[in-house]
C-alpha cells in the first residue's frame, strides 16, 4: 500500500479515537505543489477532498481530474485575489479564507454569472495580527451578515490560521464560541501539527498536507 494511504489511515485512526461516539472531522489533503502523481495513489484509495491555495497550479493539476473523478471535492485554502474569482467558481466545491467585503462581493457576483454556488468559510484574524489576512473579530458579526442576507453567500463556517505562539488553545476555543454564536455547523481548524488538538475544540475539517504527503520540496 501506498505511503500516503497509510499515513491517512493513521491519521483517521487517531482522529477516531480522540473523538470517541463523535463524527470524526473530515480531512482535507492538502496536495499544493505535489505532483499528479503523488495524488493518484488517494483517488484511487477512495478519498475525495484535496486542498490547493494557488488558482493556477489547481487549474493545471485537476481540471481535468475532476472530469474524470466527479466525486472530488476541491478545497481552496490560500489567499485569493478578486481577479481570480472567475477561476475559483467552476472548479473549487470550498472556499476557506474569505477574509474580505470587495472579495466577498466578488464572488457573489461571479456565482450569479455562473449559476453556481461554493460553500463558504469565514477567515477569522483570530490573534488580530497585522501581517495575517482574515476579518477582526470585532466586525464579524456584521461581515457574517452583509455575506449571507446581501451577498446571499453560502456561509457554512468559520477559519483561522492562529498565531505561531504558546496560546493555540485559546485561539481554537474563540473560534469555538465564535462559530456557536453565529450558529454555524462547520469549523477549519488545524493541520499536520495541530490537528488534534483542534479536534478537541469542535472541529469538522482539518487540513493535514506533510503529515500525509510527507515533506515538501518547495
Amino acid at each position: 500500500m501506498h505511503k500516503s494511504i497509510d499515513n491517512l489511515n493513521l491519521i483517521q485512526k487517531l482522529l477516531k479515537e480522540k473523538t470517541k461516539e463523535n463524527k470524526i472531522p473530515r480531512i482535507v489533503a492538502v496536495s499544493k505543489t505535489f505532483p499528479f502523481s503523488d495524488i493518484k495513489p488517494l483517488l484511487e484509495y477512495g478519498h475525495i477532498d484535496f486542498g490547493e491555495n494557488k488558482i493556477q497550479e489547481a487549474l493545471d493539476k485537476w481540471s481535468s481530474v475532476k472530469r474524470n473523478f466527479n466525486n472530488i471535492k476541491l478545497h481552496m485554502i490560500g489567499k485569493l485575489q478578486t481577479n481570480k474569482v472567475k477561476f475559483l467558481i467552476p472548479l473549487f466545491d470550498y472556499f476557506h479564507s474569505l477574509d474580505n467585503l470587495k472579495l466577498a462581493k466578488k464572488i457573489s457576483e461571479e456565482e450569479i454569472k455562473k449559476k453556481n454556488k461554493i460553500k463558504i468559510f469565514i477567515q477569522v484574524n483570530i490573534g488580530n495580527e497585522d501581517q495575517k489576512s482574515g476579518v477582526s473579530v470585532d466586525y464579524l458579526d456584521e461581515f457574517y451578515s452583509i455575506c449571507v442576507q446581501e451577498l446571499k453567500l453560502d456561509i457554512i463556517g468559520l477559519m483561522c490560521l492562529p498565531p505561531n505562539n504558546e496560546k493555540t488553545l485559546s485561539y481554537f476555543s474563540k473560534m469555538k464560541k465564535l462559530t456557536k454564536k453565529l450558529s454555524l455547523k462547520e469549523l477549519s481548524l488545524g493541520m499536520s501539527n495541530d490537528y488534534i488538538d483542534a479536534t478537541e475544540y469542535g472541529s469538522t475539517f482539518v487540513r493535514i498536507g506533510s503529515k500525509i504527503f510527507g515533506q515538501r520540496s518547495k
